[in-house]
């Protein structure tokens, strides 16, 4: 499963809630028939749960949305911080040089001497770019995913290769 986003809070008394979109275009999965739910990101393959969203759209910086069979706040309440995502073979290739967040994570990553930096454990969505959340034990560098930094990304053995040092 390809996690796209997460449900934040109910919006509203109609079984709307709110979502924090993984991307740049979630607006193209309003036009997904089906949506999975789970609560953790991480789940097994048999625990998402398939639902049919009714509406999506913009709000803010998010967007909200509704699903069959869930029609007013209670029972979206038991939702919050639930992830929605889909199966990989329901989703377009990415475009050179685009990556789904979810094959980001766990990559290891390497400053710019070829030194271990650590490995992503997220990324956050600033509006302007998006920005890699690299731990290594105690120590959290936040790299910003622009090419100025982000050298290259090979998927095949799993790494970023930064134009980052490990001292900032």
């Amino acid at each position: 499963m390809i996690v796209l986003g997460r449900i934040t809070v109910p919006y509203g008394i109609k079984g709307w809630f709110k979502i924090q979109p993984f991307g740049d275009d979630p607006l193209s999965w309003g036009k997904m028939p089906h949506w999975w739910l789970a609560p953790e990101s991480e789940a097994p393959d048999e625990q998402w749960v398939q639902y049919v969203p009714r509406t999506c759209q913009v709000h803010g910086k998010g967007l909200i949305a509704c699903l069959e069979g869930i029609a007013d706040r209670s029972a979206v309440e038991p939702f919050s911080g639930w992830y929605i995502a889909a199966p990989r073979e329901l989703l377009p290739r990415p475009e050179e040089n685009e990556y789904y967040w979810g094959d980001l994570i766990g990559m290891a990553v390497y400053d710019k001497t070829g030194g271990p930096l650590g490995e992503v454990t997220g990324l956050l969505s600033t509006g302007v770019h998006d920005v890699l959340q690299v731990q290594d034990g105690n120590t959290e560098h936040l790299i910003p995913f622009v090419s100025a930094y982000v050298q290259d990304v090979d998927l095949n053995t799993r790494s970023v290769r930064t134009a980052w040092h490990k001292d900032w």
